[in-house]
């Protein structure tokens, strides 16, 4: 077998040559930080297409059904604003415009000839994370599609590129052996998060109206944060996963699923709404059984909507959040209130024991499983993400070296079912102080303990992983960005622990200048439906508050 480097070198030859050379420009300097304004000044995107290209999922959609704008058109102007984010900040993986292009085409045909659309998301672009990350798994090509790229385009979507990601896709940074680093296009010289980094990065540059993540301990929802992004993280099971490659497999405990990431809160749901309907339970034997409830959208569990009541989560007892952070937790606070709804505290409970039990169940087998599939070239295991590695840190979540036995796994599976109970009764007990006659009817909490940090720099991710390990479904919501004269450092004289003194010390608000800051929505295990909707009046109320 050739050298890893080798195969590693053919394969970007291959990816350059796989882009229009028409749509090639000259970037910016690696001097100029922010890049947001670039895809539209540069000059290679006509005034429609720049047009397309800002309009919101739902709005595109109309648009595409009714035949004002032609699938290919809107295709088109996508994938010249995705190449154009490519060669910004390193986002995409696959490119292939001749395929996106004829299935365009195709679509036009029978709307032409039916004046009907194919289905739900009748020509709308969609990218999606690649899970390739691997030098080993070079040339491995699937034989089928994963059952969420048939629903999609059953629905008739246009799959049109496949997005950047870490090694071992489990770290919330985007940096591999095989196509490098993406960087955050509000700000170069910060990471734009993981593992759906380069999905983060082509959705906030507008290079794509929709795309899908993947996220088993906030992989979705940490790039979208960081990238300015509305996102969810389904429950397991609520969308297809079957046929998809990923690292891990047969770790079945704490599940990785997919979900939407994109500009706009409507995108979420029309994603969601489509891929449901679409009963992929008969194409995923993993898939639930649960059709879309549109009167759970409606909220009928949770007083139909009206005064409902929020508890908001200020830290989780373990690390306490950058300034930013809080500011944003304030405003969303003030904003509901004003809305006409309660606001109470969350009390978080064994936060810490719950992300560290995840990783344990990750780490019983991680380090043989990340062994194994790079010794088939003998590409080293990245163990850092930082630009000079010459003296970093060990990012805390790495697996040890050695495993642990099956039954040293079962008893740590026993512990974190067990948790799962004592969290459910620690939420229904709520009802004693919501007023409503309810329990809480969702939590607002950080989405991460910072903005988007320097690149190596993001070592905390359970604001995002206890969700996973409870499974409850978690939607992203942008608030503000950093603000170096209303989010100045503030002492502090107590601290849970010496690794939350360290999150204090590195925030230094000239460095996160700009940076993106969202929250949270969670909800219960299979509310995706309330979660979306409630999502939804929190940004309305967050609007009518500016």
């Amino acid at each position: 077998m050739p050298h890893w480097t080798q195969l590693v070198a053919e394969k970007k030859e291959r990816q350059f040559k796989s882009i229009p050379q028409e749509w090639l420009v000259s970037p910016p300097p690696d001097s100029t930080l922010d890049v947001t304004g670039f895809p539209e000044t540069c000059g290679l995107l006509t005034a429609r297409e720049i047009e397309i290209t800002n309009t919101s999922v739902v709005v595109l959609l109309e648009k595409l059904a009714c035949g004002e704008w032609t699938a290919v058109d809107v295709t088109t102007a996508f994938y010249k604003r995705a190449i154009i984010a490519h060669q910004l900040v390193n986002c995409l993986t696959e490119i292939f415009v001749d395929y996106a292009l004829a299935r365009a085409a195709e679509l036009d045909d029978h709307f032409k000839r039916t004046g009907k659309v194919v289905g739900p998301l009748h020509g709308l672009p969609i990218s999606l994370k690649d899970q390739i990350c691997y030098v080993s798994w070079i040339g491995r090509y699937a034989e089928r599609n994963a059952v969420l790229v048939d629903v999609l385009v059953e629905c008739g979507a246009v799959p049109f590129v496949r997005t950047n990601l870490p090694q071992t896709v489990m770290w919330p940074e985007s940096f591999n052996n095989i196509f490098g680093r993406t960087t955050n296009p509000y700000n170069r010289s910060l990471t734009p998060g993981g593992s759906s980094g380069g999905e983060g990065a082509l959705v906030a540059l507008k290079g794509s109206p929709l795309g899908v993540g993947s996220d088993i301990g906030g992989s979705i929802r940490i790039p979208s944060a960081f990238c300015g992004l509305y996102s969810l993280r389904p429950s397991y099971g609520r969308v297809p996963y079957c046929g998809a490659l990923n690292s891990l497999e047969g770790q079945d405990s704490v599940l990785s699923v997919f979900g939407p990431m994109t500009n706009s809160v409507n995108g979420v749901k029309a994603f969601m709404k489509a891929v449901i309907n679409a009963k992929p339970w008969l194409k995923d034997p993993l898939a639930v059984r649960k059709k879309w409830q549109e009167e759970e959208y409606n909220l009928a569990d949770h007083g139909s909507g009206k005064d409902l009541c929020f508890a908001i989560m200020w830290d989780d007892g373990v690390v306490v959040p950058h300034p930013p952070i809080r500011r944003s937790l304030e405003i969303t606070k003030t904003a509901l209130e004003n809305a006409g709804h309660k606001v109470v505290d969350w009390k978080p409970m064994k936060h810490r024991l719950l992300a560290d039990t995840t990783r344990n169940i990750w780490n019983a087998a991680s380090a043989e499983d990340y062994m194994i599939t790079t010794s088939v070239t003998g590409e080293p295991i990245i163990a850092t993400m930082e630009l000079d590695d010459s003296n970093a840190a060990a990012a805390p979540f790495r697996p040890k070296k050695i495993g642990i036995t099956a039954y040293q796994l079962w008893q740590v599976q026993k512990l974190r079912k067990d948790i799962r109970k004592e969290y459910l009764d620690h939420w229904e007990a709520t009802v004693s102080e919501t007023g409503t006659g309810r329990p809480v009817d969702a939590i607002i909490c950080p989405a991460s303990s910072y903005a988007a940090t320097p690149h190596g720099k993001n070592r905390y991710t359970n604001y995002t992983t206890v969700w996973n390990a409870l499974d409850y479904p978690a939607a992203t919501f942008p608030v503000t960005t950093v603000d170096p004269t209303l989010d100045a450092k503030k002492p502090r004289h107590v601290f849970y622990d010496d690794f939350d003194r360290g999150i204090y010390d590195m925030y230094d608000p000239e460095i996160f200048k700009n940076a993106p800051i969202c929250l949270q929505l969670v909800g219960r295990t299979l509310e995706e439906e309330a979660v979306i909707k409630m999502t939804e009046i929190v940004d309305e109320a967050l609007a009518a508050a500016k």
